[in-house]
């Protein structure tokens, strides 16, 4: 991987443009496989609406804590929700972060142990009586990041030697959908600093948006990068699931988020976009000249990978969340899970 002091700069727009599409495309394949991260401009979304959603997601955690906690995800089996500082946990840590999980807004299917495991995780979001403005926006919000999700992922698809469509079968009609609001409260050097642990993310590819604050870090072949807000961007990184269908010619990176000094706080607003929990990821056949760069896929085998969407999706649930998992899912976690919680922050 060749040595980086900051994240690449991505234009999106390019894509669109015949006399740019081609370099764009090289652009976009490299630096998925080598870094995995870059900023994106020329997304399309409205600053209007990104500016709305920062402001809100700022007046919902100025709310008082009994208006949050209304909202508590204890109280979903769909681990939808507010969680306090401390109540996520990534490689059995607690992270430092209060956050709102909102996911695809859904009837939940009745109780059924015979189901399979996922079934329980369609269901409704939280939302706060407090602040009704919530809903609307960050479900128009998420509406528009899964678009542009899509965008990115078909782009990755053409820069593989792919159909743009390829991974349409494992995310039509409707992809899984999470999207997070999250707020690191200040905290000192005595406190220590997990604002959020190292780890990867599952899914497609992740779209981050930033307020003011810096504190996200990404692996580097030298340290950790520094990924500090740039007005008008999002980070996008790619996740394991184009990692496995690439045979990890893409590559997933390790990041994390470094909590900001005491007194002071970072907010961030982060979608994740998923293939369906009922799909199983393909293993696309690359051209020779990349097929002949694939690295193979990075196993952790603290964190073992499986190619069944819900297989991964609900074993990062159960383990993120283990309050939750405890309440409404014992019968799910094994022995293992039990002993031991380790998880990406997904």
């Amino acid at each position: 991987m060749p040595s980086l002091q900051s994240l690449p700069v991505l234009d999106l727009s390019r894509l669109g443009n015949a006399a740019t599409r081609e370099a764009f495309l090289t652009d976009l394949r490299e630096t998925a496989r080598n870094l995995g991260f870059f900023y994106l401009t020329g997304h399309g979304i409205d600053a209007g609406l990104v500016s709305e959603v920062l402001a809100l997601s700022r007046r919902f955690f100025d709310l008082p804590e009994n208006d949050k906690l209304e909202i508590q995800m204890i109280k979903s089996p769909q681990f939808r929700g507010y969680n306090r500082a401390g109540l996520e946990h990534t490689r059995g840590r607690p992270d430092w972060r209060e956050q709102v999980d909102i996911g695809p807004e859904q009837e939940p299917r009745p109780f059924d142990r015979s189901a399979p495991a996922w079934t329980r995780l369609i269901g409704p979001n939280l939302w706060p009586a407090a602040l009704p403005e919530l809903k609307p926006t960050l479900l128009r919000y998420q509406q528009e990041v899964t678009k542009l999700g899509i965008r990115i992922t078909e782009a990755l698809a053409i820069s593989l030697g792919q159909k743009p469509d390829v991974f349409a079968p494992i995310y039509t009609p409707a992809p899984n959908q999470l999207l997070k609001i999250i707020r690191y409260p200040g905290r000192s050097a005595e406190e220590g600093n997990q604002g959020v642990g190292a780890h990867k993310d599952s899914g497609f590819v992740t779209v981050l948006l930033q307020d003011k604050v810096g504190g996200l870090e990404v692996e580097g072949e030298e340290g950790w990068i520094k990924a500090p807000p740039i007005p008008g961007t999002f980070v996008i990184n790619v996740g394991e699931l184009l990692e496995l269908a690439s045979g990890g010619y893409l590559r997933a990176n390790v990041h994390r988020v470094v909590s900001p000094p005491a007194h002071g706080d970072r907010l961030s607003v982060a979608f994740f976009l998923g293939a369906r929990l009922d799909s199983t990821v393909p293993v696309l056949d690359l051209p020779a000249e990349l097929a002949a760069r694939v690295r193979g896929v990075t196993q952790d085998p603290q964190n073992p990978l499986f190619r069944e969407v819900a297989r991964n999706y609900l074993k990062s649930r159960l383990r993120s969340h283990p309050d939750v998992a405890r309440a409404h899912h014992a019968d799910l976690l094994s022995d293992e899970d039990r002993a031991r919680v380790i998880a990406s922050a997904y």
